[in-house]
C-alpha cells in the first residue's frame, strides 16, 4: 500500500470513527442469523472479517470481548478493534467499533485491564479507567522493507468501554529491532505490586514491568530455545493457576504459532513454571499443545475476572490461518470458540492445563429435546434416534466402559443424506484420537482443509466425550477436558444421521444423551 493509498484509505476511516450515524456493529436489534453456516450459539461478528479475539476485560459487570476486525471486506485488511460485550459469557451485545487505524498505523491485537488503583492518572480512584494495550502495526513501513514496523500503544476508556481516548504520548514501547513485535498481554502482579506485560518477539516472548502502564521497563525474554518453532509466535499470556486438589500454584505461559501446529498451521501452545515479575522458568522445555484440533488459534483469557468468582476463562479464534481466507461464508468470515475454563492438573509429576466449557453454556441447552441412554453396547454400527434434534446445534455426552479389551478403532460419525459426514474416533494401535473431515462436503476452497488431524491420548478403563455442533464446526472435550480438539467443516447439507461405531470389538457405552442448544440470537 503506499502512501496516497493509506491516505485514501484513512481519511473514510476518520470520518467513520467521528460520525453519528449508525455502525456496522451498533447493537443487535433481534438479529436472526440465518446464512448458511452460520453459528448459532458462539459468537461471530454481524458481517465482515474477524480474528484474533483481543481486550478481554470483566467490569461492571460485563465481559468485553474486542477482536481483530475489518469492516469493508470478509478478508483480512487494515485491522480495527471491534467490540461485544456479554453479562453471561453467552448471549453477545454487538457494540460500535472500538479502535480503529490512524497515522500510526493499524490496529493490530492486544489486551485490556482494569487501572483499579488508578496508577496511569487516566481515570480517578472513583471511576478507574479501562486501559487497553495493543499493537500499531504501520502499513508504510512494511512497505518500505523497514525493521520497526511495530510498536505498542494503550487507549483509556472512562465510560465502561464505550468510547476510547488514544494516549497522547503513544507508543508507550517503541520496537525494539523485530519486525514481528506484537500483541501486548498486561496483567497486574500483586506479588511485585506492580504491572507485568509479555509480548511476542518474532520468535520468543518478552517480559516488561511497569508503575503507571505508560512507561515499561524490559526485564527478560523467554523461548528462544524453548516450544515449537515452526513459525512466528503470537497473543500470549501469562497467569497463575492453583493446581487441582492442591495448595500449590504454577504460572501458565500461552503462547500461539503459526505455523507449526500440531497438525498444520496455527494453534497454541503452552509452558508450566514459576514467574517472580522479572523472568519466567519453564518446568519443561518441551511443547505441550492446549488444543489439539485445527481451529483454536490467538486464545487469550479474560482479565479481572472477580476473585470471588475465581475461574480463569479461555476464548480463541475458531479457525486457521492456512484457510480462514476462503472459507466458504459470504456475510462474514470466523467464530469464537465457546468460552472454557481453564485449570491445571499434576499427572506422573506433570502438570496439564485442563479445559472445560463454562457452566453458563447449560442455560442454552434444551433440556425440553433430551435424549438418554438408548444403546449398552455396540458390536459394529448403531443408528441413534435424533427424534428431530438438530444435530448441527447440538451438545451430545458420552461415556464409555472400556476395560481391559479396546476395540481396534471406536466413535462416533455424523452424517447427512449427501452422504458426507465427518468422523472422531479413538485408534488404540497409535493409542490417539482422530478427527476426519476428508468427506465432510466443500473441500474445495483450500487444498489443506481436507484433513485428518490427530491427537496422542492414552485412554483409561473408562471414557468421557462432550460435544458441541454449531452450524460448522464440532468441540470435542475428552475426560472432563483432558485433551480438547476444535474443527470446522462445511457440509452441502444438514445432518441427519448419528452413528456410534466400533470396528473389532464390541464397546458399552454406559450412558449416552443427545440433546438441541438454543439459538442465542
Amino acid at each position: 500500500m503506499n502512501y496516497k493509498s493509506y491516505i485514501i484509505f484513512l481519511i473514510p476511516m476518520l470520518i467513520w470513527a467521528c460520525s453519528s450515524g449508525s455502525d456496522k456493529q451498533t447493537e443487535s436489534k433481534e438479529i436472526r442469523y440465518t446464512e448458511q453456516y452460520r453459528p448459532q450459539y458462539h459468537f461471530s461478528p454481524d458481517s465482515a472479517w474477524m480474528n484474533d479475539p483481543n481486550g478481554m476485560v470483566y467490569y461492571d459487570g460485563e465481559y468485553h470481548l474486542f477482536y481483530q476486525y475489518y469492516p469493508d471486506s470478509t478478508v483480512w485488511g487494515p485491522m480495527h478493534w471491534g467490540h461485544a460485550v456479554s453479562t453471561d459469557l453467552v448471549h453477545w451485545q454487538h457494540l460500535p467499533i472500538a479502535l480503529y487505524p490512524d497515522s500510526l498505523g493499524y490496529i493490530f491485537s492486544g489486551s485490556a485491564v482494569v487501572d483499579w488503583k488508578n496508577t496511569s492518572g487516566l481515570g480517578t480512584q472513583e471511576n478507574p479507567p479501562l486501559i487497553a494495550i495493543y499493537t500499531y502495526h504501520n502499513a508504510l513501513i512494511a512497505e518500505a522493507g523497514g525493521v520497526d514496523v511495530e510498536s505498542q500503544a494503550i487507549a483509556y476508556s472512562i465510560d465502561k468501554g464505550r468510547s476510547w481516548i488514544k494516549y497522547e504520548g503513544n507508543p508507550v514501547i517503541p520496537n525494539d529491532g523485530n519486525r514481528d513485535f506484537r500483541d501486548p498481554n498486561v496483567f497486574w502482579n500483586e506479588d511485585i505490586q506492580k504491572w507485568n506485560l509479555v509480548l511476542s518477539a518474532h520468535d520468543h516472548v518478552q517480559i516488561y514491568s511497569s508503575d503507571n502502564l505508560k512507561e515499561w521497563k524490559y526485564e527478560s525474554d523467554f523461548g528462544v530455545d524453548a516450544g515449537g518453532h515452526g513459525g512466528v509466535w503470537e497473543c500470549p499470556d501469562l497467569f497463575p493457576l492453583k493446581v487441582d486438589d492442591t495448595d500449590e500454584a504454577k504460572w501458565v505461559l500461552i503462547v500461539n504459532i503459526n505455523p507449526g501446529g500440531p497438525n498444520g498451521g496455527s494453534a497454541t501452545q503452552y509452558f508450566t513454571g514459576e514467574f517472580d515479575g522479572r523472568k519466567f522458568n519453564a518446568d519443561t522445555k518441551e511443547t505441550k499443545w492446549l488444543d489439539w484440533g485445527h481451529d483454536n488459534y490467538a486464545g487469550v483469557t479474560w482479565a479481572d475476572v472477580p476473585k470471588e468468582d475465581g475461574r480463569r476463562i479461555f476464548m480463541g479464534w475458531m479457525s486457521n490461518w492456512d484457510y480462514a481466507q476462503v472459507v466458504p461464508t459470504k456475510k462474514w468470515r470466523s467464530a469464537m470458540t465457546l468460552p472454557r475454563v481453564l485449570s491445571l492438573v499434576k499427572k506422573k509429576d506433570e502438570f496439564m492445563v485442563r479445559s472445560t466449557p463454562v457452566e453458563e453454556i447449560n442455560k442454552i441447552i434444551n433440556t425440553e429435546t433430551v435424549i438418554s441412554n438408548q444403546v449398552k453396547s455396540i458390536s459394529d454400527e448403531a443408528v441413534l434416534n435424533t427424534n428431530g434434534i438438530n444435530l448441527n446445534q447440538s451438545h451430545l455426552v458420552f461415556d464409555f466402559e472400556l476395560g481391559d479389551s479396546i476395540p481396534h478403532e471406536f466413535g462416533i460419525i455424523l452424517e447427512n443424506n449427501l452422504n458426507e459426514q465427518i468422523k472422531f474416533s479413538y485408534v488404540d494401535s497409535t493409542k490417539q484420537f482422530q478427527f476426519d473431515r476428508t468427506q465432510s462436503g466443500n473441500l474445495s476452497f483450500s487444498e489443506k482443509f481436507a484433513h485428518i488431524s490427530t491427537a496422542p491420548y492414552q485412554t483409561g478403563s473408562t471414557l468421557n466425550l462432550e460435544i458441541f455442533i454449531d452450524a460448522a464446526s464440532m468441540e470435542i472435550f475428552v475426560d472432563n477436558g483432558d485433551l480438547v480438539m476444535t474443527e470446522i467443516f462445511f457440509c452441502t447439507q444438514p445432518f441427519s444421521k448419528l452413528k456410534i461405531f466400533s470396528n473389532g470389538q464390541a464397546i458399552s457405552m454406559t450412558h449416552s444423551q443427545l440433546a438441541e442448544i438454543k439459538s442465542i440470537w
